[in-house]
């Protein structure tokens, strides 16, 4: 039997929660191949092929407005049925147990909490501009890039913590080497933007396209 045609298009659910920079976001993933489309209630991801939590601004006004659209039970369903699904800063850390920001319970898909730089006062927070990612050499996703050379942007004040050391994807030194993207199965996440970190975030975007 002949191998299933893959889809030229895949269809991408960005999550629409009244936080992020969706137009940014639906670019970015649209000029790499997508069919990106933005999802502002619970049932409008059913058509999707994979779907995207972009994210900034406060995790305790994120985790309130995901509970009130209903997005946090679905989010939660997806990813435990291992469907493909891509975390964007906030939609990064709001996959945890527990933020500082605001005492605030995260989704809890995975166990861990998300911390407050507490790094030299010379260093400025929000970690905000172009910063490296290390990874390891069977990282998933990572075909065309350099470890700790290839530069993608930050705007962050918290960074996540994993109970599980595994899950880490990525890593990035900020007077304290954090934790700056996670990976289990096909939930990906990354703290830093990809829509705005150029051609190498673009081509994290294409990257992830091929996997599903």
């Amino acid at each position: 039997m002949p191998a299933p045609k893959k889809k030229e298009r895949p269809r991408l659910a960005v999550i629409d929660y009244g936080m992020g920079n969706l137009r940014s976001v639906l670019k970015g993933w649209n000029q790499v191949g997508a069919d990106a489309y933005l999802a502002n209630e619970p049932d409008a991801i059913a058509s999707a092929d994979a779907v995207v939590l972009p994210g900034q601004g406060a995790m305790v006004d994120a985790m309130r407005r995901l509970k009130e659209t209903g997005f946090d039970r679905v989010i939660r369903d997806w990813v435990a049925a291992d469907k493909p699904f891509f975390g964007i800063c906030l939609g990064l850390q709001a996959l945890f147990e527990h933020s500082e920001e605001g005492d605030c319970a995260g989704l809890g898909i995975f166990e861990g909490s998300v911390r407050r730089f507490d790094i030299d006062a010379t260093l400025k927070v929000p970690h905000m501009g172009w910063n490296s990612v290390t990874f390891s050499r069977e990282a998933p996703l990572t075909e065309g890039f350099e470890s700790g050379v290839d530069q993608f942007y930050f705007v962050h004040s918290y960074h996540i913590v994993p109970t599980n050391p595994s899950i880490i994807w990525f890593e990035t030194d900020y007077g304290v080497r954090f934790a700056s993207g996670v990976q289990h199965g096909r939930c990906f996440a990354t703290q830093f933007h990809p829509e705005k970190s150029q051609s190498k975030g673009l081509q994290l975007y294409a990257n992830f396209l091929l996997c599903l």
